[in-house]
């Protein structure tokens, strides 16, 4: 993680409550005879956006979108964790005063606001006014408060933001221990809410610009639709999911409690509701992945949740690469640790073991195969680097571009990895001056691959976001300000009796995007502003080459096969063949001896440019590929001396071939050579 601002994720808040056992309808505004951005008929009141001039729309000249883009923000997380967490809707029917409203437990001084003072330090005590004082909510560091209100979107949009990733956010740990809710903790049942209630949104803003379709908040299911909302000059709105147990998929005991059925049927439901990306695990390790830890006494506190939830802690191996997780820590957790059993410890960890040694399991890998058929794109965030690592590997092996890393929570040693595959990463909301020294540091990538950056508010997730730099900092925002498209002038924005100002506020409500924008110019200059700009383009450029993914054929799938020699085994067919069944299940395996080799007659000659080999544990460290036309004269067309198992891809310029052999040099076992599955394909 990098060394900045320390942000808390909705997992770490999860683990923080064991420490605890005037309606108005709209009515018509000046619109009838204004400008195509101003509504017909505007709730009154109403809060403003503060925003004058027309957003832009259309295309640069070669083509591209222009704008920012939000890679990962919950709108309607206030419907999760049992519906009392979050306080405040982004909309509702009766009025503003109606949505943003304190939780009724919070009243009459916040002394019963147990979410907030875990989250936030302190008593809690805070006035629990929103409409129309806002004496202390929304806040940089109010957790537990809506930020998410349409008003404060709306001027995001007006300020130069094209595309919105809506995650649609839960956990049961968190509804399930929380002494306040109103709705049950099934957190599939809280993701269809989240999506019902997201439409509903749509159509709320579109009934103020006259009807079905005109609204400016449009939801988008393929990123073609994406390009043409944004061409419209709208804010093209995708859906997304980060849950702890994806379709029921949770773990007791390292015992999965959900099957493949459950895996496609969640995926088929999905996918018709909208969803476009989703997070395989979050927290707690699942019955698809292992997570990438927390840490110190929050991470202890979580790593309780894990027992309680799971029946296991977290455990811990040394990494195999330069990629690591968080460090658990040592730091005790006293409240939660109360929560365990009598008998039972939080277990010391060896400070050199970094990585869970829970990665990607059979079911997520088929849970990550079943998002490819449909054309999602998987978020990396909060995986273990084991189960990243895999995922990654698949992607490659397939050339599958899918990939997302929204809010900063993987290893940033994976940039260039997700970059090479296509795929589109996003910085946290951090104050400006880590956010620019964060995307100084990975700009020089940008640049080779020439592709745009995000950011991810996580607003409404529980995480923190940048507090004010004051007004005599250097460089303050100076109000109004201009657009980063120069046809937008930004005032201060204004709700009701209250006025925010960036630098003296920070960041308390979606509204101030567009401001800690402005910042980010004049702390670290146009250039990372600018990269920005292009996030929308690059979000969609990733979208789009996933929507038109298709793998190349695998000509080694059913081919003739040889090998060097098969293990015997009375009950199980080892045999070349098995290697090129495409069945996962099966594997050839050599005798235990180094100089073995696999030959593959592909039947005819073929450009072959990219071969991957699926290991099962007995691996190879050092190994060729040779390719043939006639099956005498060989040639060697990749080596490594460096294997290390798993899944490897070999890509090479391609070569004419019928017959490619893999020449099996040093083990990196005691036993002998053992793959799944051979795949040749053209590139």
């Amino acid at each position: 993680m990098t060394t900045y601002r320390t942000r808390r994720h909705l997992g770490v808040v999860t683990l923080l409550l064991l420490v605890l056992a005037a309606a108005l309808g709209p009515s018509p505004s000046s619109a009838a005879d204004g400008d195509w951005w101003d509504p017909v008929a505007r709730p009154a009141p109403d809060s403003g956006t503060g925003v004058t001039g027309e957003p832009f729309g259309g295309t640069g000249p070669t083509g591209e979108v222009r704008g920012f883009v939000d890679a990962h923000n919950h709108i309607m997380s206030n419907e999760a964790f049992g519906g009392r967490l979050i306080c405040g809707k982004a909309f509702s029917d009766k009025g503003i005063a109606d949505a943003l409203k304190d939780c009724p437990e919070h009243y009459p001084d916040g002394s019963l606001a147990i979410f907030d003072f875990i989250t936030n330090g302190g008593d809690g005590r805070h006035d629990p006014v929103g409409w129309p004082t806002f004496a202390d909510w929304p806040a940089h560091d109010s957790l537990t408060h809506q930020q998410n209100y349409y008003a404060w979107i709306e001027r995001a949009w007006r300020g130069g933001q094209r595309v919105l990733v809506n995650d649609l956010v839960t956990n049961g740990v968190i509804c399930s221990v929380y002494f306040f809710k109103d709705r049950g903790c099934d957190e599939m049942t809280s993701i269809r809410l989240q999506a019902k209630l997201t439409y509903d949104m749509q159509a709320y803003i579109d009934g103020m610009y006259g009807g079905p379709g005109k609204g400016w908040f449009r939801i988008v299911t393929d990123s073609a639709q994406a390009r043409e909302v944004i061409e419209q000059g709208k804010l093209a709105v995708v859906l997304g999911v980060e849950t702890s147990e994806p379709f029921g998929c949770k773990q007791v005991l390292d015992v999965a409690q959900c099957d493949r059925a459950d895996i496609d049927a969640g995926l088929d439901e999905l996918h018709a509701l909208g969803v476009r990306s989703m997070f395989l695990c979050h927290k707690f390790d699942n019955a698809l992945c292992g997570v990438r830890f927390d840490s110190g006494a929050l991470g202890t506190a979580i790593n309780v949740g894990q027992f309680l939830s799971t029946g296991t802690f977290w455990r811990t191996e040394k990494c195999a690469g330069s990629q690591h997780d968080n460090p658990i820590g040592l730091a005790s957790a006293p409240g939660a640790e109360k929560r365990l059993p009598e008998g039972v410890s939080v277990p010391a960890y060896d400070e050199d073991a970094r990585c869970n040694v829970r990665g990607l399991t059979e079911l997520g890998e088929y849970a990550v195969r079943g998002m490819m058929e449909r054309d999602m794109m998987l978020e990396i965030d909060h995986m273990s680097v084991k189960a990243t690592g895999r995922v990654l590997d698949i992607f490659e092996a397939e050339s599958y571009p899918g990939v997302l890393s929204s809010h900063s929570w993987m290893d940033l040693d994976w940039t260039e990895r997700v970059y090479g595959l296509g795929g589109f990463v996003a910085q946290y909301m951090h104050g400006s001056e880590g956010f620019v020294a964060e995307a100084d540091r990975t700009g020089a990538l940008r640049d080779k691959y020439g592709v745009g950056y995000g950011y991810g508010t996580d607003m409404n997730g529980v995480g923190g976001w940048p507090a004010p730099r004051g007004a005599s900092a250097p460089n303050p925002v100076t109000y109004p300000f201009r657009s980063v498209d120069g046809g937008s002038v930004l005032d201060r924005q204004r709700t009701g009796e209250r006025t925010w100002d960036l630098n003296t506020d920070g960041a308390a409500h979606y509204g101030l995007v567009p401001d800690w924008i402005e910042d980010i110019r004049r702390v670290g200059g146009q250039d990372v502003v600018d990269d920005l700009f292009r996030g929308a383009e690059s979000y969609l450029d990733t979208w789009g080459a996933t929507e038109r993914h298709r793998a190349a054929a695998n000509l080694a799938e059913g081919a003739a096969a040889t090998a060097s020699s098969a293990e015997w085994n009375p009950f199980t067919s080892y045999a070349p063949g098995r290697a090129v069944d495409g069945d996962r299940g099966t594997r050839w395996a050599s005798g235990w001896s180094d100089d073995q080799w696999l030959g593959i007659d592909l039947g005819a000659t073929h450009r072959v440019g990219r071969v991957t080999l699926d290991w099962e544990r007995a691996y190879g460290r050092a190994y060729r590929i040779e390719v043939s036309t006639d099956g005498t004269d060989w040639r060697t067309v990749w080596s490594t001396a460096s294997g290390d198992g798993g899944l490897d891809t070999a890509v090479f310029t391609p070569a004419s071939a019928r017959h490619l052999r893999v020449r099996f040099l040093d083990r990196g076992t005691d036993w002998g050579y053992s793959l799944h599955e051979v795949a040749v394909r053209a590139r």
